[in-house]
């Protein structure tokens, strides 16, 4: 389910130290982006960020919840974002310091993905 418009709202709120947050409908939940690069996702008016192995350990209370998930084909395939903890909402300052992790995490994927060619694989690199 994707996120309601009181929700984007709210998030708004939420990530303004980091600047404006876009947001768009994808696979049936809502991405949530700053300047270009997806640092959220957003189900069932639930927010979560996105993980990578630079901030993992940081992030490892989020690990509490299952991640992100969708079925294909009958199988549960996890995606690279946990859930954000229900105190970090009140507590503006730690809630800035994950957008900032889950920030950091997007725009290294969105370097690796603007590195690959087309056809999906990795260019070599001596």
């Amino acid at each position: 389910m994707v996120a309601t418009s009181d929700y984007i709202d709210f998030l708004r709120e939420q990530f303004a130290p980091l600047g404006p947050i876009a947001t768009r409908r994808m696979f049936g939940k809502t991405g949530v982006f700053i300047d270009g690069a997806m640092l959220g996702m957003v189900a069932e008016n639930t927010l979560y960020f996105r993980v990578d192995a630079d901030n993992r350990s940081a992030f490892a209370e989020a690990k509490s919840h299952p991640p992100l998930s969708y079925v294909k084909r009958g199988v549960s395939i996890d995606l690279a974002f946990w859930r954000a903890p229900d105190r970090l909402f009140d507590d503006p300052e730690e809630f800035a310091g994950w957008a900032r992790l889950a920030l950091a995490a997007a725009q290294r994927v969105a370097t690796r993905r603007n590195r690959m060619p087309r056809g999906g694989y990795a260019k070599d690199i001596a």
